[in-house]
């Protein structure tokens, strides 16, 4: 609630013991999905970070093996290809128009929770950091399921009379 009495667009009252006039910001699907894969990019780079401080894993990388894989040019533009999912997946929700964006985002987030579960390590760091990700996954498919309807978008002029006293527009 403003000073003059109004309620911003955008916002609800919270109505609690005392606290009348706290207001909370909605925050569009668009966002929070976005800063879903945001959080799901971060948890794998930070599975990443924490597995190479494990006891002879930097040098088996070095030699060109981990564990059962090669690593090869081949296998690196894979990874790198599978690694940008959520990395474009934080602009594409914000710009895909709604029909496509909720489909991308249903897709790229099954295949994340596919990548993760599939090519994952059984270190209790990695498994931990593995559920973060499937939960943030899981988030995003729900969001994206439930997002329905075209999205309508107030007209600034329509924004401007919420926000303003009712005598200003008279």
């Amino acid at each position: 609630m403003n000073t003059n009495g109004t309620v911003a667009a955008g916002t609800d009252v919270v109505g609690s013991a005392g606290m009348e006039n706290m207001a909370t910001e909605r925050i569009g699907i668009r966002a929070r999905i976005s800063g879903m894969w945001a959080f799901v990019m971060l948890n794998m780079i930070f599975a990443d970070i924490l597995s190479f401080m494990s006891p002879g894993v930097l040098q088996q990388i070095m030699s060109g093996h981990a564990d059962e894989i090669t690593i090869t040019p081949g296998f690196l533009l894979v990874a790198a290809m599978i690694t940008e999912v959520p990395i474009a997946m934080v602009v594409l929700s914000l710009m895909l128009p709604q029909r496509v964006a909720r489909w991308a985002n249903l897709v790229a987030a099954l295949l994340t929770i596919v990548y993760v579960i599939g090519l994952g390590s059984a270190a209790p760091h990695y498994i931990f950091i593995a559920g973060m990700e499937i939960l943030g996954s899981i988030l995003i498919v729900w969001s994206a399921w439930t997002w329905r309807g075209s999205e309508q978008r107030k007209p600034v002029r329509s924004l401007e009379a919420e926000t303003l006293p009712r005598e200003a527009l008279a």
